[in-house]
């Protein structure tokens, strides 16, 4: 198509030169038009009539069948072997349909039958066999190439399904395909010819008329079916102008020709104005296609010529290795020694050493035979060593020198790289590889890297068939293609931010070529690509942010200053000082344009600062905005101090956060000394906001008494202070004196109370590691009780402890003491322990009840021990002992309630109505003053606890006896007060002035149930309230017990509760003063406050 644009502008110059142009299937009325009408000489051969037939594979009738491809070729076989014996020729699209096609014909005639493929890839001697004389049915199967390139002697009969592979390069894609498609007409008439060579033959179309007819008369020329870079760079070789004014006989379409400037451009043999470079001016002396040709240029600065030189001559044949049909097994094994598995390129290499090896041993008849063994094509090796000598002999030309040592691997391929930018794969999955432009395509499976499938890899050719596959491939990295690919690459640049190590402005950049991710993400300074936006990430980040390395006066005060002026919008809880805005505003004023990282405005700054010292010091004044508050350490205090012990505050304000707002920190050894009550107030400075919030929670029918609420809020912050009662206990109390409006305690709803208005706990252990938070401070406290007792425990207080104490000469008993552990106030509250073994120490404890306690059982032993034998006889000789044993039983052991009748008598006589001894001086006072109550203390208990024990035991001889149904609520009741009032340690832990009020409880029992069984209605009524009030109290004492709370108001509304149940149950009793269940109710509000 070149040539004969060329001599279309020749003939003019040339008159001398006569043009002939011959062809069995060209189109002659359009070149005649083409070169100015030129005559056009018809000379047609000697051929027989040829009988056309139409078989389509649908049906035209709707009773006949419709049939596949190959039961139409069987159908046809059989219809022209009816008309007598003769050769048949059918034309197939390719080597798959071949195959397919001889199996269904071997399986349908008779074993005499002589089936022969032909097609491009068979061996010589493979193809020959078709010309050779024969004595039986002959059937061959060809591909388009018997219809031009090759005549098939003695055939008689062809059957034609009108298909073939053509040969297109798709500019879209970049991919030489070989779709099949449909022939033209002069296909199909060219194809019917080759049955009237030698006799009238028969052609069988496998399709109907009106498709034929409607096919396109002539084949698309080849230059409109191909890539046309070889060309293009020829004609700006030879000066022959622009490809879109060139006279060829069918103009290519523009796309072809941007397509071929495209390639020629990516081999960097035209520039971007399509002007021919140096280098493409070297490529365009290469006989070879112009990507094998840039992969020689590129092999001599790899140092890869040699190599470079076999392989370009190797790609620019048809492959030597041949595959036949028959023996495709036998052919891989042989094939096997030259593979490689991580390139096919080395393996041409093998195989180029194998045979030039063999060639210099063997004489060439005994060369030709070891191809035909090794299956290996003996024109085609011929073939290759003749191009790579012609190519050898040109470069020598051009004066490029040949490496002497073998080249490395990286710089051989990539040589080979530069002529194959648009073929490169990475690996999806397993099979699958991304190519240029987006289009997948996979490894062909005869490649020696088809197993192990690397990661980036280079074909020679990608040719699409059933699938787009990948020939000829080999492993590369993908870091030699950014050297390589130079301007066909693209560059994307993402996340510019400010380096605080390197003081500059990166960003991750991308690079991709043809939407290949060469390089996915890699750091880069990015202040010389975007100077503008460097300089305003540096100015935001590295100084208003402070996220620089810089000792320099300015930034130290700056820095100082704002982290002031921080701490107290987050305790404000409100804007203070100017945005970042300002701030940037600031030092863009002062910072020059060219300044975008951190050596350059060290720089700047150093030389600047000889002239004006304080440029770039920031003014508190004008950071300040106008509505600035007054903000103190009174009302936003670093510490809250709970009655000596005192824990820090942090604030933070960050709204919707877990930990916006005030935060507590409690060592776990604080855990149980903080009141609950005290943390309701939170901090003087949000107090009012809180108050607020709470007054606003009210139900509409309280709330409507407190309005304007912001009044009320300041008339309660003028009178109310932390202390005792909770902040909404105080509030309720104050807002009652002043409206008489009772708000009861569970008309507050704390959950309407926004986060912030709420004190968050953060419980740490000694190392600072956080173990618990919340807001809710009883849930904390709940869950590490146990674990705060030992954590207090386990505090070394040398100070405050001894140990093996036998006698009061330790000193002062101070009811609290106050030291110092990891930075923190903590109080304590020493205690005589008794400890394992029975021996006395010193300790401090975490709670005054416990220490009380713990106090009074240890003043217990040491008495005993400073009473002697005394102590001893009064242990032998308890009166009625014995027969309070029977009695006992169920209860406890017999040394068990010794234990607690001794205790009882040791309280009664030394410890009731006596503040318990803190120095020396006033245990001996106590000691002496209680041995003159001993022996009245000791008949005391003794009778009192005959007294109960004997009634206990008459009632529990009552409840064991027959019971009705109906007494079952009353019973229950019973039973758990007989469980409150008689247990093990009963005597020693009632208070002693209701200890002699047991027996009375114990007889009013006595009575209900006598009553019980007459009147069963009355006692249930009688029990409603009693059993309410009764709960109210258990579940308050469980919560005390928890907390170790010890609330007299509560072991007054206990026993007051017992004096309810006489009164009920058993008035003809009396109680000890008057008592209803009003009386009970008021009490119970007194709890309540506590």
């Amino acid at each position: 198509d070149f040539l004969l644009g060329y001599l279309k502008r020749l003939l003019p110059r040339r008159p001398d030169l006569r043009l002939i142009i011959t062809s069995a299937t060209i189109d002659p009325e359009r070149f005649s038009r083409h070169f100015d009408q030129a005559p056009v000489i018809e000379v047609s051969g000697r051929t027989y009539p040829v009988d056309l037939r139409y078989r389509p594979l649908l049906a035209a009738e709707e009773d006949e069948r419709d049939r596949d491809l190959p039961q139409a070729i069987l159908d046809a076989v059989d219809e022209v072997w009816q008309q007598g014996p003769g050769d048949i020729l059918i034309f197939l699209s390719g080597e798959r349909e071949i195959r397919e096609t001889a199996e269904s014909l071997r399986k349908h005639h008779p074993p005499n039958t002589e089936i022969l493929p032909l097609y491009a890839r068979l061996s010589a001697a493979e193809q020959n066999r078709v010309f050779q004389p024969h004595g039986r049915p002959r059937i061959v199967l060809a591909t388009n190439v018997a219809e031009t390139s090759l005549t098939v002697p003695g055939i008689r009969y062809v059957i034609d399904p009108g298909m073939a592979r053509i040969s297109r390069y798709s500019p879209r894609s970049k991919v030489q395909r070989l779709p099949v498609e449909k022939i033209s007409q002069a296909s199909a008439q060219q194809r019917a010819g080759r049955c009237g060579r030698v006799t009238a033959g028969i052609c069988i179309r496998l399709y109907s008329e009106e498709d034929f007819q409607s096919r396109p008369a002539f084949t698309d020329p080849e230059i409109l079916r191909t890539h046309l870079a070889a060309v293009i760079l020829q004609m700006c070789a030879l000066n022959l102008g622009r490809p879109e004014d060139f006279p060829f006989v069918d103009p290519p379409d523009t796309r072809q020709i941007n397509d071929g400037f495209r390639l020629l451009f990516e081999l960097q043999a035209v520039d971007a104005q399509r002007g021919i470079t140096e280098l493409g001016r070297q490529l365009a002396k290469l006989p070879v296609d112009p990507r094998l040709g840039r992969m020689l240029l590129a092999a001599q600065r790899e140092g890869s010529l040699r190599e470079a030189l076999i392989i370009v001559a190797a790609l620019a044949i048809q492959d030597p290795r041949e595959r036949p049909l028959e023996k495709q097994q036998a052919a891989d094994e042989k094939h096997r020694r030259f593979r490689d598995e991580q390139s096919d390129f080395l393996a041409l290499l093998k195989l180029w050493d194998y045979y030039h090896e063999q060639a210099r041993q063997l004489s060439k008849n005994q060369l030709r035979n070891l191809c035909q063994i090794d299956f290996l094509s003996f024109v085609r090796m011929r073939e290759w060593h003749d191009l790579h000598h012609e190519l050898l002999g040109r470069v020598t030309e051009m004066g490029m020198r040949i490496n002497e040592e073998p080249a490395p691997y990286n710089g051989l391929h990539r040589a080979l790289l530069t002529g194959l930018l648009g073929h490169l794969g990475l690996k999806q999955e397993e099979h699958v590889y991304l190519g240029a432009r987006g289009r997948n395509f996979y490894l062909f499976p005869g490649s020696g890297l088809f197993k192990k499938r690397p990661r980036w890899v280079m074909a020679a050719e990608l040719a699409e068939t059933t699938r787009l596959y990948a020939r000829t491939v080999a492993r590369i990295e993908p870091e030699w293609v950014e050297g390589l690919a130079g301007p066909l690459l693209k560059r994307s640049y993402a996340e510019p931010h400010w380096e605080k190590r390197s003081a500059q402005v990166t960003a991750t950049e991308r690079v991709t070529l043809y939407g290949l991710p060469i390089i996915v993400a890699r750091r880069i300074n990015y202040g010389p690509l975007d100077p503008a936006l460097a300089r305003e990430i540096f100015i935001r980040q590295a100084l208003v942010q402070g996220e620089f390395h810089c000792k320099a006066p300015f930034f130290q005060h700056n820095r100082q200053l704002l982290e002031e002026l921080a701490e107290l919008e987050t305790r404000a809880r409100r804007d203070l000082t100017a945005n970042e805005e300002t701030l940037y505003r600031f030092y863009d004023e002062r910072i020059p344009e060219e300044i975008y990282n951190g050596p350059s405005f060290e720089t700047w700054r150093k030389k600047i600062e000889r002239e004006n010292p304080r440029l770039l010091f920031l003014d508190r004044e004008k950071l300040l905005t106008p509505a600035e508050t007054v903000i103190d350490s009174q009302r936003f205090p670093d510490y809250l101090d709970l009655d000596g012990l005192k824990l820090p505050l942090r604030y933070r304000f960050t709204p919707g956060a877990e930990d916006d707002g005030v935060t507590l920190t409690v060592p776990l050894a604080a855990v149980n000394q903080v009141d609950p009550k005290r943390l309701d107030w939170l901090v003087p400075g949000l107090r009012a906001e809180r108050m607020a919030t709470l007054l606003k929670s009210l139900p509409k029918a309280l709330r409507r008494n407190f309005v304007p609420v912001p009044n009320y809020v300041q008339a309660l912050l003028e009178i109310i202070e932390p202390g005792e009662r909770s902040l909404t206990e105080a509030m309720a109390a104050q807002l009652q004196r002043m409206t008489g409006v009772q708000i009861p305690e569970d008309a507050w709803n704390p959950d309407a109370v926004p986060s912030h208005l709420r004190m968050r706990f953060q419980v740490v252990d000694i190392e600072g590691q956080e173990l618990a938070v919340g807001r809710d401070w009883a849930a904390i406290q709940a869950q590490l009780r146990g674990e705060a007792r030992a954590g207090f425990a386990a505090l070394p207080t040398p100070e405050f402890e001894q140990e093996r104490l036998r006698d009061w000469d330790f000193g002062e008993l101070p009811e609290e003491v106050s030291f110092v552990r990891n930075g923190i106030q903590l109080r304590g509250y020493p205690a005589l322990v008794t400890e394992a073994g029975g021996t006395l120490a010193l300790r401090v404890l975490d709670s005054p009840v416990r220490a009380k306690v713990a106090t009074r059982a240890g003043l217990r032993r040491l008495i005993g021990w400073r009473l002697g034998p005394l102590f001893k006889s009064l242990a032998r000789d308890l009166p009625q002992f014995q027969r309070m044993t029977l009695h006992y039983l169920g209860l406890g052991t017999q040394e068990q309630l010794r234990e607690d009748m001794l205790n009882a008598i040791l309280d009664r006589a030394f410890l009731t109505d006596e503040p318990l001894p803190r120095n020396q001086a006033a245990f001996e006072a106590l000691l002496e003053r209680g041995k003159t109550r001993l022996s009245a203390a000791r008949m005391h208990v003794g009778q009192t606890a005959a007294e109960i024990l004997a009634a206990y035991h008459d009632i529990r001889k009552m409840l064991s006896g027959e019971q009705s149904p109906v007494w079952a609520a009353a019973l229950a009741d019973i039973r758990d007060q007989l469980a409150h009032l008689i247990y093990p340690g009963f005597l020693s832990e009632t208070p002693p002035e209701w200890l002699p009020q047991l027996p009375r409880y114990l007889r009013a029992i006595t009575l209900r149930l006598q009553k019980l069984r007459q009147a069963p209605d009355k006692d249930r009524q009688r029990c409603g309230d009693i059993i309410r009030l009764w709960e109210n109290y258990k579940r308050q004492w469980e919560r005390d017990t928890e907390r170790e709370r010890y609330d007299l108001e509560l072991v007054r509304f206990r026993w007051l509760l017992e004096e309810l149940r006489v009164s009920q149950f058993a008035q003809e009793l009396k109680t000890l003063f008057p008592v209803s269940v009003k009386r009970l109710e008021e009490q119970w509000g007194r709890v309540r406050k506590g």
